[in-house]
């Protein structure tokens, strides 16, 4: 006897060939659309330690205006991505501007390992701090050190220099300290 429920379950998951299985995979509009829910939900899980994301908080968020890219990976049996990092095309190259897993000890790996890869090759950037700082510079990532270079990277940014590539600045209206690393152009 096939239940109400099953049903219901079987029509929300998504339709159409699956993810290739353990390949970090660039979203088309198509398959992002296809994903928003399951990468809403990764975000959240990723960020929930810290209140959230300031940028992604529904599933209106999740989409490619402003020339977002989003990269996903499906490392188990089921046929939603497990892990995504989201990049911005800005005029330096691309901008890391978030990332989301299922909270599993191999999304999270997968993620952090894949967001390394990236900002190590030629146009990739990213502002962190904390434990994200910690991570990728104990794993090689360059850190950007020189203020010109970050002031023409965040142009027109309201930045304060602290010294040794680390600075303030407004984010979502509040003040963050952060440090640029990766290889801006």
């Amino acid at each position: 006897m096939i239940k109400l429920k099953d049903i219901l379950t079987e029509r929300d998951k998504p339709q159409g060939p699956a993810m290739p299985k353990n390949r970090w995979m660039q979203l088309s509009g198509s398959e992002l659309d296809k994903y928003k829910k399951d990468i809403l939900k990764l975000i959240k899980t990723a960020y929930k330690p810290i209140g959230g994301h300031a940028n992604y908080k529904t599933v209106a968020d999740i989409s490619l205006d402003g020339l977002q890219v989003w990269h996903a990976v499906d490392l188990d049996n089921d046929p939603e991505p497990d892990a995504v990092n989201i990049y911005k095309k800005k005029k330096h190259g691309m901008k890391s501007t978030g990332l989301g897993h299922d909270g599993s000890k191999p999304a999270k790996s997968s993620v952090i390992k894949n967001k390394i890869q990236q900002l190590k090759k030629s146009g990739w950037f990213v502002e962190v701090s904390g434990r994200m700082y910690d991570i990728l510079s104990s794993s090689g990532v360059n850190i950007v050190d020189d203020e010109a270079t970050v002031q023409k990277v965040l142009k027109g940014k309201n930045v304060t220099w602290h010294g040794d590539g680390w600075y303030s600045r407004k984010i979502g209206g509040v003040m963050h300290k952060k440090i640029m690393m990766g290889n801006p152009k």
